[in-house]
């Protein structure tokens, strides 16, 4: 019996490297394992809690879809759809939120980083916190109990995402009997965090990324700003602990990988190292690139698709609605 996957990206700034090797390359290996029913999704509705303008929303949200598109996801082989077109989902949030309580939202991470935030600068604790990001792990989870997900893959800092999924779905479950699955989470251990072009995690907050689908000048420019340290080129260096060789091997052969690694060892200059990630970088991103821009310049290509994924998610989502709607008493 194959197992239900589930992974959405929600809208809230442009599509970097860091994304593609830590959430988006694992799961679109995930997709191909024949143990496991894939469903993807564009978290739009997530993105409100820091997009509030309408046309950078639209633009963005359509180039979640265009990037997983472009990289390679079949749509007819998976559930792709956008999280507004399936409407069970916000109804289940509020079913959900009943069976929630304010102390597991006080312990969500992101609410805590913030109070802890403001705390540090004598502010009130709350300052700066909408409700959609106080209750948007409840939408969390509404987004991975609605499909009967049994499996999410995550970072380690985001297992607590799937335990609150779970908390919740426990809670439900004592009062109406067996209804949701209890998801479990799948760490994506093998992925690294991947550091942006100061040496700092690379983050969008952070203004130190590299957009997945630049083009080849800018691209080249940025990866020139790749911090390095001062060695020379004669001198030998560790690949292990090179940003550049980090990069390198997410997108080289196998046989490229070894060879570069073996410069490295013998000495390779900065320069001539960024100059072969240029090239390898550029390679792997020619043809996603072209389709990206294809698809983001006729979003209606991309509507029709997201539409025919609702259509797929809401024949499980409306049913079960329904049977979780009669358990209540409704």
């Amino acid at each position: 019996m194959r197992k239900t996957i589930l992974t959405g990206i929600k809208p809230t700034g442009q599509v970097h490297l860091g994304n593609y090797i830590g959430a988006i390359k694992p799961a679109l290996e995930l997709a191909k394992a024949a143990d496991y029913k894939a469903a993807y999704f564009v978290a739009d509705y997530h993105g409100l809690t820091k997009i509030n303008n309408p046309e950078e929303f639209r633009h963005l949200s359509y180039g979640i879809a265009a990037t997983w598109l472009a990289l390679g996801l079949d749509p007819n082989k998976v559930i792709f759809y956008r999280q507004s077109d399936v409407p069970e989902i916000f109804e289940l949030n509020w079913i959900l939120s009943c069976f929630t309580s304010k102390g597991l939202m006080n312990r969500a991470h992101a609410y805590k980083a913030i109070v802890d935030s403001n705390k540090r600068l004598d502010k009130d604790i709350d300052f700066g916190v909408n409700m959609g990001l106080f209750n948007y792990p409840i939408l969390m989870a509404a987004d991975i109990l609605m499909f009967k997900t049994e499996v999410v893959p995550v970072g380690k800092d985001q297992v607590q995402h799937v335990e609150i999924a779970r908390d919740i779905a426990e809670s439900f479950n004592n009062s109406y009997g067996e209804t949701f699955l209890l998801p479990e989470y799948k760490i994506q251990d093998d992925t690294a965090v991947l550091p942006g072009l100061d040496g700092r995690k690379m983050s969008k907050s952070y203004k130190n990324t590299i957009p997945l689908f630049e083009d080849p000048k800018k691209l080249q420019k940025l990866i020139n700003k790749i911090k390095t340290d001062s060695l020379p080129p004669e001198a030998p260096k560790n690949p292990d602990i090179s940003v550049l060789f980090m990069l390198y091997k997410e997108f080289a052969t196998f046989v490229e990988v070894e060879k570069m690694k073996e410069q490295y060892i013998k000495g390779i200059g900065w320069g001539e190292a960024k100059k072969e990630l240029f090239n390898v970088m550029n390679r792997f991103i020619e043809e996603p690139r072209e389709k990206y821009n294809e698809l983001m310049s006729s979003p209606e290509k991309i509507d029709k698709i997201l539409k025919e994924g609702a259509e797929k998610a809401r024949a499980i989502s409306v049913p079960f609605l329904k049977e979780i709607k009669s358990k209540i008493g409704f």
